[in-house]
């Protein structure tokens, strides 16, 4: 049989090859070695410098025992919850309380807020107010009230609050 693929094996010259990369230049250094010297220098010398000038001491830093204590100095009738607030006894506050429900801006809002809560919170009235933040929005305010005392505007919150709204006090006070 013969070979009709012509196969013949040529050996290559090694001797013949150039590199083409190679540069004929020795390589020099980027940065010179005596401007790393004297960039070193400048350093330890105003580290040397600093030593003096700032007259700084290096000491080991050891944590102090500490004490957790805390003694709280308040007369006894505020441990039962009361309050003392200091007033003139010439001027005598009258106070409402109130319970904003919410305010919003499309009044379709407040009157489904007012519906949802008619049937437990009585006086529910809707005001129109003024944003503080935009002056020219008028905001549809959800309240209930006035009521005689703290206790049962905070009852009224507690109620409200169990409807799923985020209700706030508000107090209305007078001087008499």
């Amino acid at each position: 049989m013969r070979d009709f693929a012509k196969r013949t094996s040529k050996k290559k010259s090694v001797s013949g090859k150039k590199s083409v990369f190679r540069s004929s230049k020795k390589s020099t250094q980027v940065i010179p070695s005596n401007a790393i010297l004297f960039v070193l220098l400048i350093a330890a010398g105003l580290v040397i410098t600093s030593f003096f000038y700032f007259r700084t001491d290096i000491k080991s830093i050891k944590p102090e025992a500490t004490l957790n204590n805390v003694t709280i100095d308040f007369p006894t009738s505020l441990m039962e919850n009361s309050i003392l607030i200091e007033t003139n006894k010439n001027e005598q506050l009258e106070c409402e309380y109130f319970v904003q429900i919410g305010a919003y801006g499309n009044k379709k809002y407040a009157l489904e807020a007012e519906k949802m809560l008619e049937k437990e919170i009585q006086n529910i009235t809707i005001n129109t107010v003024y944003s503080s933040l935009q002056p020219g929005k008028p905001l549809n305010s959800v309240i209930s009230g006035p009521y005689g005392n703290k206790s049962a505007a905070n009852n009224a919150k507690e109620k409200i609050t169990k409807n799923g709204f985020d209700p706030r006090l508000r107090t209305l006070c007078e001087q008499m």
